[in-house]
């Protein structure tokens, strides 16, 4: 998949985003600009989600389990939907 054209960001998102820890922040900042040069990277584990969330995509953060919620959009978009640990699926 080529790199994504357009990414957006939801009230929700922004909102858990900007209340994470200032180093778990950075962490995240450069994964997701890593995700937008290459969405499957090896080091994302980017992964389609099952059940009830089989819509959402997520990406891994870092070891603490902190993951990215999205959905891909047509045309490479992106909109980021939410920001937390691994409690992010419940």
């Amino acid at each position: 998949m080529p790199k994504i054209s357009k990414s957006h960001i939801n009230r929700k998102f922004e909102k858990k985003f900007s209340k994470l820890p200032e180093n778990i922040r950075k962490i995240a900042a450069k994964k997701i600009f890593l995700f937008e040069k290459n969405p499957f990277h090896p080091g994302l584990k980017t992964h389609k989600l099952k059940g009830g969330l089989s819509k959402f995509w997520s990406f891994y953060i870092n070891a603490d389990n902190y993951r990215v919620m999205f959905i891909f959009l047509k045309n490479n978009e992106v909109i980021y939907y939410d920001i937390d640990t691994h409690d992010i699926y419940k």
